[in-house]
């Protein structure tokens, strides 16, 4: 994996009721308990004594948590879990799931330039911490060095771990601290037996415990909590989240998630929880949004503390050309860097022909030598990684391979360093190509490759593959939050695996071109990094409110920014509030701020009681007699919900900061989408010295008659606060449909 940024995965919580039922099954199985710390006898000095001694032999017990999260992990069986169920101290029991990974010139195109502003002389920056969770480190990299950086902070408080190769004088000023945490993912190969594959950062097959650590860079870090046999295991991410906090990051990246549109409550979810002690410790956490774009509904980490990222194009690409037979040239991209085929001509194949699924995708023994070797074969996407379809047509004889987009990838491509000759190439171009050999008695073609363009237009592209909303737990609160450069990303590369991550891949780089929103996340991380040294007094929502607020909702054609997979105009379902613009957030203006108190009042309006809510945030509470609205969290964006009968109008309460100038004037301007009315009052904010907030409300009402709610299933427009030199922009969804 990539140095510096983490991929991807699917996951499912279950909340389990034990009965004697389960007393068949004796397998050991990992799981969380949620525990009432303050039922802590005296008797016992710390909670760990007392876990040890009324729940789980110490062997069982894989970790404690006591920072973000009160309790413990333990590998047990059914009947121990349903004896501990029952014990009146437990909140809540989870049982431990795999997560799977997600899987330059982007500080110029996030609007940063050397000399200037943030990317100054003045060393912004270089006092933030920020924690990685990843697979691992390759710490050799040039981008771990820490030349021309000071000491490190003195708030500090982590470790640098040893592993296989991996000594403490690997750490250094910029890499300054190592932590991995493997008892979960120990517990779930048999209670530690050990795993002879090797990970993505290690540099021999040994047992996992003896596995290289990952890293907390001072800028850019983090902790291995995920391995490529295994993924990434919840009792691990949280301990990793535990101890983040407690080491001193200011910033953490996760960019591991859900998908398929399946989401768990907050109270099951550990990255949800995890995330929420960090906010309340006033850590920023930056997440990535899911790589199962385009479909609806697909973003994942929605808890309204979370930052959620999604992933866009930047203003380079890696062209290639299929150029057919008969002189038509069909552009795709390509990172393929081996001996190029000069333009010769070579019959063409499409395995797909036949009817045959497996042929059509590339499969692995799908491919007959005799039908495809000395050929370019068309390969569909889908089923099985990129890089592997070439692989399968290379050892088939093939000479080169044209991959073609489907229908649910539309036209987003991502550049790959194939193993052979190959063009990735849209669904339209696809089509063209499939169509030329299933009409032509002897087609032929070649692939030329055309090295790294810049200057693109347009950029960005909401990526494809990235996220979308609504928010499939809670659709008021919009998500993703914003997006951020996601598509070939030049990233620092391990040693251990070849770029394409196959394990017949031989070659060795020091850099990759990786997309994801595994790589989006990352740069909104390092941005927090930047603000939070810029205004060290900002909470984690000021943050996000300065990013989103400020971000871009147009092209460098200036021109409203496009759907990658459909080439129309995006919404906010797709890019949230916009494009990440680094240099215009360092000054916002207005802040959105959220205080804890204020995500209490959240959780209570989605209908949680105090004893689930107790699960999150670790404190006893009660919510208020009147139940709060879920839509007047102050957050940056505002998402109406309208069903299909009932009250044509709704108001929201926001309030914002001023962080400018003191003195300042705000008026508003609104955008709204036909068929629907936006009010806001009062028609202007004035600040001073001494008044630093301001609330208002805003009054969104729909004409059912000529309101039309699109294919998306809503409308989309803006709210606009200035003052003359700042532009604060909400956007504003308007949505009909009936509660989830």
């Amino acid at each position: 994996m990539a140095a510096t940024s983490l991929p991807f995965l699917l996951f499912l919580f279950i909340f389990f009721k034990f009965s004697a039922s389960h007393t068949a099954d004796q397998t050991l199985k990992t799981f969380l308990f949620r525990v009432d710390r303050h039922s802590k006898p005296s008797i016992f000095p710390t909670h760990y004594h007392w876990y040890a001694s009324e729940f789980a032999d110490p062997p069982q017990i894989l970790h404690v948590y006591d920072t973000v999260f009160h309790g413990f992990s333990a590998s047990l069986t059914p009947d121990q879990v349903a004896s501990i169920s029952s014990h009146p101290s437990i909140l809540a029991v989870i049982e431990d799931q795999r997560r799977h990974l997600h899987t330059t010139r982007s500080p110029q195109f996030l609007g940063l330039r050397n000399q200037r502003g943030l990317w100054s002389e003045s060393d912004y920056g270089s006092d933030v911490i920020v924690g990685v969770f990843d697979t691992g480190v390759w710490p050799e990299r040039r981008s771990f060095s820490d030349k021309h950086l000071g000491p490190i902070p003195r708030r500090w408080r982590g470790v640098c771990e040893t592993g296989v190769k991996f000594a403490r004088s690997n750490c250094n000023r910029k890499l300054i601290g190592a932590r991995f945490f493997i008892k979960g993912h120990e517990a779930a190969a048999n209670a530690g037996g050990p795993i002879s594959a090797i990970n993505d950062t290690g540099r021999v097959p040994v047992p996992a415990r003896r596995r290289r650590p990952w890293n907390t860079h001072r800028l850019h870090g983090g902790r291995q909590v995920c391995w490529k046999e295994s993924g990434c295991f919840d009792s691990d991410i949280l301990a990793a989240f535990d101890a983040a906090v407690n080491d001193g990051v200011d910033v953490i990246s996760i960019s591991i998630g859900g998908g398929d549109g399946i989401s768990s409550p907050y109270y099951l979810d550990p990255i949800a929880i995890g995330s929420y002690g960090a906010v309340a410790h006033g850590v920023f956490v930056s997440s990535s949004a899911g790589n199962d774009g385009p479909n609806g509904m697909s973003v994942t980490n929605l808890a309204p503390w979370l930052t959620t990222v999604g992933a866009g194009t930047i203003d380079r690409n890696f062209p290639a050309v299929v150029i057919l037979g008969d002189g038509r040239r069909l552009n795709g991209v390509s990172l393929y860097a081996g001996s190029p085929l000069k333009g010769k001509m070579y019959p063409v194949v499409y395995p797909g022909k036949s009817g045959m699924l497996s042929g059509s995708l590339c499969m692995e023994n799908s491919l007959d030598p005799r039908e495809v070797r000395g050929k370019i074969v068309i390969c569909d996407r889908g089923s099985s990684p990129r890089v592997a379809k070439g692989l399968v047509v290379k050892k088939a004889g093939g000479v080169g391979m044209i991959l073609a987009n489907g229908i649910s990838n539309g036209e987003g491509l991502v550049g790959d360093a194939h193993l052979i000759p190959t063009c990735a190439v849209g669904a339209d171009e696809g089509d063209a190509v499939k169509s030329y050999v299933s009409s032509t008695k002897t087609p032929t073609a070649t692939l030329d490759f055309e090295g790294t363009v810049i200057g693109i237009k347009p950029a960005p592209v909401v990526a494809s593959f990235s996220g979308r909303g609504p928010n499939g737990l809670n659709p008021e609160i919009l998500k993703p939050d914003l997006i951020a450069p996601g598509v070939n990303i030049l990233a620092a590369w391990t040693d251990a695996v070849g770029p394409t991550g196959l394990e017949t891949d031989s070659r060795k780089t020091e850099f990759n071109i990786l997309s994801g929103t595994s790589m989006a996340a990352p740069h909104v991380s390092g941005a927090a990094a930047l603000l939070k040294s810029a205004h060290p007094d900002w909470s984690p929502a000021a943050i996000r409110s300065a990013m989103m607020t400020t971000a871009s909702v147009t092209d460098n054609r200036n021109q409203t920014m496009t759907d990658e997979a459909t080439g129309k105009a995006s919404t906010a379902y797709d890019l949230g509030a916009g494009h990440l613009n680094l240099g215009r957030a360092m000054d916002p203006g207005l802040v959105y701020d959220i205080t804890n108190d204020d995500y209490v009042r959240f959780l209570c309006s989605v209908g949680y009681g105090p004893r689930v809510i107790q699960v999150i945030t670790r404190t006893p509470l009660n919510c208020p007699a009147k139940k709060p609205s879920p839509e007047n969290l102050n957050y940056p964006s505002i998402a109406a919900l309208f069903s299909t009968a009932g009250k044509s109008s709704k108001t929201f309460i926001r309030t914002v900061t001023n962080v400018g100038h003191p003195n300042a004037v705000y008026r508003p301007r609104i955008e709204a989408p036909r068929g629907v009315t936006v009010a806001v009052k009062p028609s202007r904010l004035v600040f001073n010295e001494a008044v630093k907030k301001r609330s208002f409300i805003v009054t969104v009402g729909v004409d059912r008659k000529n309101v039309v709610f699109g294919e998306a299933g809503a409308v989309f427009g803006s709210l606009y606060w200035g003052d003359g030199k700042h532009v604060v922009r909400s956007p504003i969804v308007v949505t009909q449909m009936d509660p989830l």
